[in-house]
């Protein structure tokens, strides 16, 4: 591909890999699979820990890559000493395991002063734009913010924060308020910024941050990934896998939002057809994310079935569906 594809789709949040079914990569991919995630962020260093997650990876990216998961790093860059950050995020990106896999793309989750960071719009900007230096111009990177609540629209600078990313992740947890209109909210105010947005919903107790007692009941989950999509979202994930119960993943199973299918074009819904180009957009053969499908959408995935050796039906079809979904190591450093 000419260049790395976005996690879109239905992914989930790792934060201790040791409480994710019970550190067991086996049962982590089998869960994935059935409940139909495309991808997973996996948690790899920080500021404070280093990049730490070598004997992790080493475990999981054969296993996950070989069953269709995308594997997204992801690290909390305090952004005191931002070349030390990039360094690191470049540590992750470039880490290859002994069986020769890397992660599929990267996550920078850039918090506010409130989180102990050195939170600036010059230091942000500057991460960014180092970042997207070092890795190069085709390689996936989202950024993951706050959700731009009002208050958070004047706190956050994210017209600084944006720029050097492929997408956004806006942390949409609804505490005591509705998964719904939260979402609807977020996904309205970041799309200007002409970015991918892919909100991150709620899976834990939001009880100790002022949020109703316990797991959001299966209500919540699904108009959460209702409303993320009609909003114009083209993926969702959720934090995280180790808070989530049995009746979250259950949602996440059923829900009908942001499921890839090899249909014909008059039987994908706009929302499907909205995904396929921002992922054709993302792997280097761009085309306006209007939900329509045109001869534009039909001549990117023709360019792109070429640059993929497949036959240029210029529909969706298994074939490509299959190879659109299947996780390649993306394109590291220029454009040679």
């Amino acid at each position: 591909a000419d260049a790395g594809a976005l996690p879109l789709g239905k992914g989930m949040w790792l934060y201790v890999s040791d409480q994710v079914e019970g550190g067991n990569v086996d049962a982590l991919i089998d869960r994935a699979r059935h409940v139909g995630l495309t991808h997973i962020y996996v948690r790899t260093g920080s500021s404070k820990s280093g990049f730490y997650a070598q004997p992790y990876l080493d475990q999981l990216l054969q296993k996950a890559h070989a069953s269709g998961l995308r594997v997204i790093g992801w690290d909390f860059p305090y952004l005191y000493d931002v070349g030390d950050d990039v360094a690191r995020a470049m540590a992750a990106i470039t880490y290859t395991t002994p069986d020769g896999h890397r992660i599929d793309g990267f996550a920078a989750d850039i918090e506010t002063r409130s989180e102990g960071t050195n939170l600036t719009p010059e230091g942000a900007g500057a991460y960014g734009h180092l970042l997207r230096e070092a890795a190069g111009p085709r390689y996936p990177l989202v950024a993951v913010v706050p959700r731009p609540s009002p208050h958070m629209q004047g706190l956050f600078p994210y017209a600084a924060v944006l720029p050097a990313f492929d997408a956004v992740a806006p942390m949409t947890y609804w505490l005591n308020r509705q998964p719904d209109s939260d979402v609807a909210n977020d996904v309205t105010f970041l799309l200007p910024f002409g970015k991918p947005v892919i909100p991150v919903g709620q899976a834990y107790d939001g009880a100790p941050e002022g949020g109703r007692p316990g797991p959001p009941p299966p209500d919540e989950i699904a108009r959460f990934l209702a409303a993320a999509e009609a909003s114009g979202a083209v993926g969702a994930s959720f934090w995280s896998w180790q808070h989530a119960s049995q009746p979250i993943w259950d949602t996440i199973a059923a829900a009908p939002q942001f499921r890839w299918e090899a249909l014909a074009p008059g039987e994908l819904r706009p929302e499907q057809v909205r995904a396929l180009q921002a992922q054709l957009t993302s792997l280097g053969h761009p085309v306006a994310a209007t939900g329509s499908w045109d001869d534009l959408t039909s001549g990117a995935l023709r360019a792109y079935q070429g640059r993929a050796l497949l036959p240029q039906t210029g529909v969706l079809d298994p074939a490509t569906l299959d190879i659109l979904l299947r996780p390649f190591g993306p394109p590291i450093g220029p454009v040679t």
